[in-house]
């Protein structure tokens, strides 16, 4: 079959298994501390430039930070001692010593300001990449894997789940100057005093094993605090989707309830999480500061001795603050990976879903006449070992009008969702004259037909930015599909006409406003195939047997597929399909059907009483 191209990795998240696809085993296979080290190699790849430049900051600050111990250990030795010592400050030496500190602050502060916004642009690049790269791998992955994947889910993938990925870049390029700042200092202390800066730098053991219990704590709850927020999105959007439901049935507080469930879990896994971060925070800030009161102790001693002198101690204890900067940096570094390394797994799972619809390079024929549908062999199911469709096999000639007819459950939904290659069919063939849909080109079939789904699904947009969709189509044109759609009376209506916004999914409308809205959507394309999947159900039987009538005129020969229940709207078609249980029992004019297939028969009649008791 055509178009069997591989699927490439999406762009922003790497392409090349040299590189990217190692990492991310890396990142599935390593611990937290390694994983998320692979984590932050990506992002450093993806921009090493603004890397580069908020890593340079960062090494300013540093290396201008630890200049501050000298500065204040050289004023100690030929400033202060000296002052108290004589009695007064020589007035060149004071200058000298104020223009020092206020040289190296202002020189810090332009690192401070490199470093921050370098952190910045890098972490919010990486996001916005990571964004695009999910979106457009919903965008390709089809209908059956979106069928799997609750919308909560999907919406955390792409919120919280990507901004945990890359929240360790914010505390990168501080991380990775102040250890340039740390090995600095380090030498510096080893060569003022020796047996101080040992002393002092014992802490560093019982760093690393803090952060090494932290990271072991803390990542399994991080991993089901991701778990939950998809979670409790998944019940927020349930919620809200079906607020009409819930407030008709008067299920509030067994929402409210289900939420809170949901909402409390989640809040006590991050209160653990938390938990084991405020021990660990403190813990970690403590430690060097304890290294210095031992070194200012040790010094004293050391100091009258003689065995050192006081501008010594004083760098060496000021270096130990130093070096704790360091070392909370990297702590918050570290504290970042659970949950870093979690949000790039889901994130990354969705990435390396499969199923992505291959596509082959045929160009749709352009013509002002209805396109031929062939459909043969068709067979599908949603399991393997139950198929609901089976064997089907149909022709609809250019400009005719076909309606499938079935029970609910015998598939005709499922079949308009083949006929506009939602999904895939597990056998046979839909061909769209004479081209095989799975042979078209990316958006070929979308020139040639249009559908109109069951359901009406509008955008909090204007009316014209509902009916275009962001395509250039002249107002004339938009009109013309209204009236078609008997849709421009009531659009005429509203407050601004087509500049009037409808609201989340149309809500200031009917129902039968939103399908006929909808209906004009698709007529404004001016496609050669239209599938109609009970796109007029909220409207008025006299409405929509002037929007079929349109349909059917001289200036609009689009060939029809209609999935119906009402007589009048069957009536019209040139031939009837009747489904039951995944294949086509009968077919042929409805007189006809009516008269010689008695199920037929009953279920058509069975639906126009059951509309007649609903409106009546």
């Amino acid at each position: 079959m055509a178009g069997n191209t591989p699927r490439r990795h999406p762009v922003g998240w790497g392409t090349k298994r040299s590189r990217t696809e190692v990492t991310d085993e890396r990142v599935s296979g390593a611990g937290s501390t390694g994983a998320g080290f692979a984590v932050l190699w990506v992002a450093i790849k993806r921009e090493p430039a603004v890397f580069t430049i908020s890593t340079i900051g960062s090494l300013l600050f540093g290396a201008l930070t630890v200049a501050d111990a000298w500065v204040l250990g050289w004023s100690t030795d030929h400033v202060v001692l000296p002052a108290f010592r004589d009695g007064e400050i020589g007035g060149g030496l004071l200058w000298a010593v104020l223009g020092l500190f206020l040289g190296v602050a202002i020189l810090r502060a332009v690192g401070i300001v490199a470093r921050r916004l370098g952190a910045g642009v890098m972490q919010y690049r990486m996001q916005a990449r990571s964004r695009r790269a999910v979106t457009r791998q919903y965008l390709s992955l089809p209908m059956e894997w979106h069928q799997k994947h609750p919308t909560g889910e999907l919406l955390s993938n792409a919120n919280s789940d990507v901004e945990a990925a890359w929240g360790p870049i914010a505390p990168l390029p501080m991380a990775v100057g102040t250890v340039a700042m740390m090995v600095i200092a380090v030498v510096q202390m080893l060569f003022a005093d020796l047996v101080l800066a040992v002393v002092g730098l014992l802490v560093f053991p019982l760093v690393i094993a803090t952060n090494v219990i932290y990271q072991r704590l803390a990542q399994g709850w991080a991993t089901r605090a991701q778990q939950l927020r998809g979670e409790l999105s998944e019940i927020a959007h349930e919620s809200f989707d079906g607020a009409m439901v819930v407030k008709t049935l008067g299920r509030e507080p067994e929402e409210t309830a289900r939420f809170r469930a949901k909402a409390e879990e989640l809040r006590e896994t991050n209160i653990r999480v938390g938990r084991i971060r405020a021990a660990f925070d403190p813990t970690l800030a403590a430690l060097p500061n304890i290294a210095v009161l031992i070194v200012l102790v040790l010094g004293v001693h050391r100091v009258l001795s003689g065995a050192t002198v006081a501008g010594d101690v004083v760098t060496v204890t000021y270096l130990l603050t130093v070096v704790s900067f360091p070392i909370r940096s990297i702590g918050w570094l570290l504290g970042e990976f659970p949950r870093s390394v979690v949000g790039y797994r889901r994130v990354d799972a969705v990435l390396r879903a499969s199923g992505a619809m291959p596509y082959g390079e045929a160009t749709a024929p352009v013509s002002g006449d209805g396109a031929r549908l062939d459909v043969s062999g068709l067979a599908y199911g949603y399991h393997a070992d139950r198929p609901l469709l089976r064997d089907l096999s149909f022709t609809v000639e250019p400009g005719r009008t076909v309606a499938l007819v079935g029970a609910t459950a015998s598939g005709k939904s499922t079949l308009t969702n083949l006929l506009t290659r939602l999904v895939d069919v597990d056998a046979g063939a839909i061909r769209v004259d004479g081209l095989d849909v799975r042979e078209l080109a990316r958006g070929e079939l979308a020139r040639v037909l249009s559908v109109v789904p069951q359901t009406a699904f509008l955008f909090d947009d204007t009316v014209r930015g509902n009916i275009t969709l962001g395509a250039d189509v002249p107002d004339e044109e938009v009109w013309e599909a209204l009236r078609t759609a008997q849709a421009d009376g009531f659009v005429a209506a509203l407050s601004d006409g087509l500049d009037t916004r409808l609201g989340e999914r149309g809500t200031s409308l009917s129902g039968g406003q939103r399908q006929r809205i909808s209906l004009a959507r698709a007529l404004v394309r001016r496609p050669r195939l239209l599938v109609l999947d009970d796109a007029t159900s909220a409207v008025d039987p006299e409405v929509e047997a002037r929007i079929l009538a349109g349909l059917r005129s001289e200036d609009r020969d689009a060939t029809l597929v209609v999935v119906a229940y009402r007589k009048a709207t069957i009536g019209l078609a040139d031939e009837v399909l009747f489904l039951s249980d995944g294949a086509i029992v009968d077919r042929g004019p409805h007189d006809e059907l009516v008269g010689r297939n008695d199920d037929y028969a009953r279920l058509v009649n069975a639906y126009e009483a059951e509309h007649e008791g609903v409106t009546s």
